[in-house]
């Protein structure tokens, strides 16, 4: 009997599901040990602290309601740092928990749901993970952050933020048959801010690519938040089919939920709020079988490429990585108010012909921002169908069939949402029931969401500096980030040059009847711009007479490394003199791999310099990469300057982002752009520009101002310049046959005006 007992204990054993175990780990070793182990229901936890240089792999065959889970100690407690990425293959693995930052990934990706080609995730899921500036170095250098392979994966309440490498933020991959109709959800997520990249390759989120554009992806996002995510024209990148995005909220983003390529996808129900910020934008609509319905969109400034809605004209016959052709479109119960554009017919050319078809535009409620051209028609659209739209504000296009015009007063609901008062008007717009996701249904708890602070003087420090030698260096090496550094009058002579990694502003103390105080630099430059720098200069002198001469002499210069930050430069009541020591002497540099976000220089005074005043003209090799995003010179005086006062360069025949752009008004050039070494022979030297403002200028004795278009629609403004012995601009067109596109008026020469 006690034998027989015995058996039956033992075969009750054999039988029964093994009790789920949980692992602490300490260090990477202890964590391959235990991944070697763990079955469906174990739990891999990671003891909180720095996790340097750890490449996570985990696999393995989970259950549905048994995953395989590894979780840090304490949720945000695990940093990732130095070279780290994580890779998961196998079945029902939930990974949480997570903090990657102080680094990058070795790898192609910090987070890939496949360990090998062979091992693709499925049903797995990352949640309540932060990736925070985990960037290459080199902003140039491709990564994806996330990338998703596989079938029926989650990706949800993660915080992603500061990606400043090219390379798509999270990615959808489709090159492989099992990664295909995937079933994938992303949700309620928190895809923070990503700086201007200044290059093609700077998308928050694609699905699929080109290459692979015929397949469906079948992914659903819904419910996420892009706040400020500025890296190109396109915010969302839909290269795949049977897509359904819906939910999601868009705040203050430059660019357009984008579907590029791939039939038969969903876009419903989301809020684009732009909050009158330039190129924020909403739809863009190519290829067949989209929806677009039920969508809000206030305060978006975006035009061309990043109207509110934009229906693009496509190429007959169009390759995979082109531009399929419109058809069978339904756009409907959108409201798009306070807003700049809404386009038809978009990138209409001799390639791009094929004309919308089989599409209807129905229910919508539109309003633009003033009496400027609010529905623009660029093509053929006679393959729209128009019914029961109502415009309550702006011009519309005459190529347009008639759509309703007529005031509307609208009323702010408790979802903070426009609607009209009418209740005739009720099916017209975006549906009432509306409820856009908030910043706290997003992401982590327990991570801190990006603030709108400017860089400049966060710290509330300011700190008095006298003159002397190397007092300005002392007190820079001191300051920390956001410190102003107040100057009284006098001399300061700095002996070495200054390497900034901070914010940083210095400023001049105006004293009736004192001396301003006057910088003078016995190096090549005054200040390197390094990883983290911004910088504002106000109310002072920065003399040159003390400088050496050297090669590539500059003021101000952005270091050889590459730099993964943006950054912003300003000047305001500040006078440059004595850059004359040798030929080509800057005053400000931008070099390769840098970039600027603005660069503005007001109620300033430039004299007596051998070279340019700005020089942002380092990304020559024409793959439409530049160095500075927006540029003010405004109320300034610039007499005896070699070079021009803007140099800018954007090369090569890339669509995929909107700068540069130029404000250069109100400023006085006597004798600019005449030196022997000045390459360009311009005063002011605009190539690929994409938006330029130059107006009431008086030039005298100076070089030509010269502009050279390239790709894109540039929208270029020459008004109201006076020249005087000073040669006719010069306009040249690169890529578009036909006359230059510069919008010049109110100009005059030696006192006559303009024929």
């Amino acid at each position: 009997m006690v034998r027989l007992i015995a058996c039956l204990a033992l075969l009750l054993a054999l039988g029964a599901p093994a009790a789920a175990e949980q692992f602490l780990v300490h260090n990477q070793s202890e964590f391959s040990a235990a991944a070697k182990h763990v079955k469906a229901g174990d739990e891999i936890v990671l003891a909180n602290g720095e996790w340097r240089d750890f490449e996570m792999v985990i696999t393995g065959k989970g259950a549905a309601g048994d995953p395989i889970t590894v979780r840090s100690e304490t949720p945000g407690s695990v940093l990732l740092t130095g070279q780290s990425s994580l890779r998961i293959g196998g079945e029902y693995i939930v990974v949480s928990g997570l903090v990657f930052k102080d680094g990058f990934s070795p790898r192609g990706e910090v987070i890939s749901f496949r360990r090998n080609k062979q091992d693709l995730a499925r049903h797995s899921r990352v949640t309540q993970t932060v990736i925070d500036h985990f960037s290459k170095p080199d902003r140039y250098e491709s990564d994806y952050w996330v990338g998703v392979y596989g079938k029926n994966n989650r990706f949800d309440h993660n915080h992603l933020v500061g990606k400043t490498n090219k390379g798509v933020t999270f990615a959808v991959r489709l090159d492989s048959e099992e990664s295909r109709e995937n079933g994938h959800r992303i949700d309620h997520n928190y895809f923070g801010p990503r700086p201007v990249l200044g290059s093609n390759g700077g998308e928050t989120l694609r699905l699929g690519t080109s290459h692979y554009s015929m397949f469906d992806s079948n992914t659903l996002v819904e419910n996420n938040v892009f706040d400020r995510t500025d890296g190109e024209v396109e915010i969302i990148s839909s290269k795949s089919g049977g897509n359904i995005f819906r939910g999601n909220l868009f705040l203050r983003s430059r660019g357009t939920l984008t579907l590029r390529h791939g039939d038969g996808n969903l876009v419903e129900r989301n809020v684009f709020l732009g909050g009158g910020k330039d190129y924020t934008g909403g739809v863009r609509i190519i290829n067949r079988d989209q929806t677009i319905r039920g969508n809000y969109m206030e305060g978006l400034r975006g035009k061309a490429f990043s109207s509110a809605i934009a229906v693009m004209n496509g190429v007959p016959n169009s390759p995979v990585n082109r531009y399929v052709e419109v058809e069978n479109a339904t756009i409907e119960r959108n409201t798009v108010v306070d807003s700049a554009r809404i386009t038809l017919g978009l990138g209409a050319d001799a390639e791009r012909s094929a004309i919308p078809t089989n599409t209807t535009f129905a229910d919508n409620l539109l309003s633009g921002t003033s009496d400027e051209p609010f529905i623009e028609v660029d093509a053929d659209i006679s393959g729209i169908s128009f019914s029961g739209n109502r415009v309550i504000a702006g011009e519309l296009d005459s190529a347009l069939p008639a759509i309703e015009i007529a005031p509307v007063e609208l009323v702010r609901a408790d979802n903070g949402l426009l609607y009209p008062a009418e209740a005739s008007l009720a099916g017209v717009g975006a549906p009432r029931d509306l409820a856009p996701v908030t910043l706290d249904q997003v992401g982590v708890s327990w991570y801190p969401k990006p603030s709108d602070d400017g860089p400049f003087g966060t710290s509330g420090t300011v700190t008095q500096v006298g003159p002397g030698d190397d007092t300005l260096v002392l007190a820079i090496a001191s300051a920390q980030p956001g410190d102003v550094l107040m100057l009284s009058g006098g001399e300061y002579i700095v002996e070495r040059t200054i390497l900034l990694d901070k914010p940083l502003t210095i400023k001049g103390m105006a004293a009736p009847g004192k001396p301003a105080p006057v910088i003078k630099f016995a190096r090549p430059s005054l200040i390197e711009l390094r990883e983290g720098a911004d910088l504002q200069l106000f109310d002072l002198v920065v003399d040159g007479e003390l400088a050496p001469d050297s090669v590539g002499n500059s003021v101000i210069r952005t270091t050889t490394f590459p730099i993964q930050s943006n950054m912003q430069i300003e000047f305001d009541g500040v006078a440059v003199r004595n850059l004359t020591v040798n030929k080509s002497f800057n005053v400000l540099t931008l070099g390769k791999s840098s970039m600027a976000d603005r660069v503005s220089i007001r109620n300033s005074a430039f004299a007596d310099i051998s070279g340019a005043v700005v020089s942002a003209a380092a990304e020559t090799e024409d793959y439409g990469q530049y160095n500075v995003e927006y540029l003010d010179i405004v109320d300034s005086s610039f007499a005896n300057v070699g070079g021009p006062i803007a140099d800018i360069y954007r090369g090569g025949r890339d669509e995929s982002t909107f700068g540069p752009y130029v404000n250069i008004s109100q400023n006085a050039l006597s004798d600019v752009g005449r030196a022997a070494t000045n390459g360009s022979g311009a005063a002011i030297n605009l190539h690929g520009v994409q938006t330029a403002m130059i107006a009431r200028n008086a030039l005298s004795s100076s070089a030509p101002l010269k502009i050279v278009h390239t790709v894109g629609t540039p929208k270029t403004t020459v008004a109201d310049n006076s020249f005087a012995a000073t040669p006719a601009p010069v306009f040249e067109e690169l890529v578009f046959d036909g006359e230059p596109r510069v919008a010049a008026s109110g100009n005059s020469f030696d006192g006559e005006p303009a024929k």
